[in-house]
């Protein structure tokens, strides 16, 4: 329920059919509708400005969000008709309910709105090398798309799968086809569970692609990783004496500290997706990183002494893996997407597990880790400051790859590490990579200095 001092009879008339309608059928049923609401809403005012409104007419006239509050003050710049309702970075636009839902509650056609066409048209623009060129019948794409729930993946998952309805409408046939894959981290029954039941849920939303469901522990079983490296054998497969989720468990417990444990994840997940879109035959993987989740991890990364992997991990282009690495959502803020989530139709807040704000995390805690000091970082900088966020990864993304000739792939990451450089001995403060030693105390396994800073604190 909404109260009737939080609505504006002018602003609901406004967002009645206009330009759209130019024959006099048309004009006069707008007419007469816009006359029905302006009366109804003129009783109800009449009555009591706080009186309680049923949500069907609250939802009609969205709150401002962003915008000081000023909703009927301030008229959007982009379609000079209706008033102000959102903020993209410091440009206010409008964001309201598809006019066409006033007369007919089964077309699906909705015409996008000026908020929406902005987030929509930013990560299709990233899409563009997919497109379908000409008449040529060559068979779609098969693309990776990591499914994390949260509401960057789940927006993207929802644009896609609406550019992807576009294509079949136009042309009886789509340039590329979605993999989508969660991997679930974890370890406890009832979590898994829980995500069980909420990946059904996407599985009816979006029956168009094929999903598929793993648990990190299926990482445990690759064989291009040095598990002795690690301290711990390669898991025998089909070991039913220590479960999967044990062992992934015991792994995770070796690491020296909070931030040591959290790479080792992130590691691990990204592994095992390029190892499901190898066998997948994907040729690209698409992440739903925004904006300020690639400025995190430019600084995450950076500070973790994996600083050389970034135009990998920030930037579209083919990866060391020979599987393409594309972000979509490279030019939107997460805020814009957390907003973007609720105004899709239907709205998909209930297949978002939201993380709790990252505001009151402690910098002297233990359990603190370096992802979690840059996420508090850029949420209270892209509040205010946008330019900032766009600014970091901006500028990280005009790092250019390495030449990998010389180079050894790292036995965690898998990243090309070069010869000498290997390691926290091969750094040695010198940075000149021919007076680095190979080997260290007999140790032969190859590291880089992120993953080995990571196992041995």
């Amino acid at each position: 329920m909404g109260t009737f001092s939080e609505l504006s009879a002018v602003t609901l008339a406004r967002s009645l059919p206009r330009a759209g309608w130019r024959s006099d059928h048309g004009k006069a049923v707008a007419r007469q509708a816009r006359q029905k609401i302006l009366s109804f809403l003129s009783l109800l005012t009449a009555s009591t400005t706080n009186m309680a409104v049923p949500d069907s007419v609250a939802s009609l006239v969205p709150i401002a969000a962003g915008t000081g509050g000023l909703l009927g003050s301030v008229i959007c710049k982009r379609c000079n008709e209706e008033q102000v309702t959102h903020a993209i970075r410091s440009e206010p636009v409008c964001q309201y309910v598809s006019r066409l839902l006033f007369f007919s509650s089964t077309h699906t056609d909705l015409p996008r709105t000026c908020f929406s066409q902005y987030i929509t048209t930013k990560a299709i623009k990233r899409m563009e090398t997919y497109r379908v060129r000409g008449s040529s019948a060559k068979a779609p794409r098969k693309l990776l798309l990591p499914l994390s729930f949260g509401p960057s993946s789940a927006c993207l998952l929802y644009i896609l799968d609406q550019h992807l309805q576009g294509q079949y409408d136009r042309m009886n046939r789509a340039a590329y086809h979605l993999f989508v894959v969660h991997i679930n981290a974890n370890v406890n029954a009832s979590d898994r569970e829980q995500s069980s039941v909420l990946l059904e849920k996407y599985k009816a939303r979006f029956p168009r692609h094929t999903f598929s469901s793993l648990g990190l522990e299926d990482a445990l079983l690759l064989d291009d990783i040095d598990w002795k490296a690690l301290n711990t054998p390669k898991p025998a497969f089909g070991d039913s004496e220590t479960p999967g989720r044990e062992r992934l468990r015991g792994l995770i417990g070796l690491m020296p500290s909070a931030t040591s444990r959290a790479d080792l994840v992130t590691t691990l997940l990204a592994r095992l997706l390029v190892d499901v879109a190898r066998r997948g035959g994907c040729e690209s993987i698409l992440f739903g990183d925004s904006t300020t989740r690639l400025a995190e991890k430019t600084l995450t990364e950076t500070a973790k002494g994996r600083g050389f992997s970034l135009p990998w991990q920030v930037s579209d282009g083919m990866s060391p893996y020979g599987i393409g690495f594309n972000y979509p959502l490279r030019d939107l803020l997460k805020k814009e997407l957390v907003e973007f989530s609720s105004l899709a139709i239907p709205p998909l807040t209930d297949l978002i597990i939201y993380q709790n704000s990252s505001s009151y995390i402690s910098a002297s805690s233990k359990s603190t880790t370096i992802d979690d000091l840059m996420a508090q970082y850029f949420e209270s900088v892209e509040e205010n400051y946008p330019s900032i966020v766009a600014n970091v990864v901006r500028t990280s993304s005009k790092l250019k790859q390495p030449t990998t000739d010389d180079t050894i792939a790292c036995g965690l990451c898998g990243l090309p590490v070069t010869e000498g450089t290997e390691g926290i001995f091969g750094w040695g403060g010198d940075q000149n990579s021919h007076s680095r030693l190979t080997e260290q105390n007999g140790h032969t396994n190859i590291l880089c200095y992120g993953c080995s800073r990571s196992i041995n604190g």
